[in-house]
């Protein structure tokens, strides 16, 4: 069984995290995730033990409990969903367009791109609470909000 446990000091060691599994059972790994670019701990970390009993009374066990001055949070670790951020990474787009035509979105989950209108007056084109500009057409807003909209712009969610 995998756990997860997390609010964990910065220097827990996984041979710290091991010893404290250990007494309730064999532990098969204990990983502590690190930022990819600078190498720190994140403060949670993923266990494996041997059996689901061993897990659970891990999780009985350890949740609460203080480890290098941290209270940690310790539960059954729930498997990783698909675009756990929501939707795809979209990003700034289409810029903008002369004249009155307007600038057309980015990607769902983007922040739009920059829709013109008569003035040559520029305006964001996705996000939310935002107006697309006159013309613009907005991409997929901040957090699965829709942009602007069509010809005549539109408010966003």
């Amino acid at each position: 069984m995998k756990i997860y446990v997390g609010n964990m000091s910065y220097d827990t060691t996984e041979e710290d995290l091991h010893l404290a599994c250990k007494e309730f059972g064999k532990v098969i790994s204990a990983t502590i995730i690190k930022d990819k670019f600078s190498g720190q701990a994140k403060g949670f970390a993923f266990v494996e033990m041997s059996s689901k009993a061993e897990g659970q009374a891990a999780i009985d066990g350890l949740n609460g409990k203080e480890l290098k001055g941290r209270e940690l949070n310790v539960n059954e670790a729930r498997p990783r969903t698909e675009n756990f951020r929501g939707g795809s990474t979209g990003g700034y787009g289409g810029g903008q367009r002369s004249g009155n035509t307007g600038g057309y979105g980015g990607g769902g989950g983007g922040y739009g791109g920059h829709g013109g209108s008569d003035s040559g007056k520029r305006e964001f084109g996705g996000g939310r609470k935002s107006y697309g500009g006159k013309g613009g057409s907005g991409g997929g807003g901040k957090k699965g909000f829709s942009g602007g909209a069509g010809r005549g712009g539109g408010r966003g969610r």
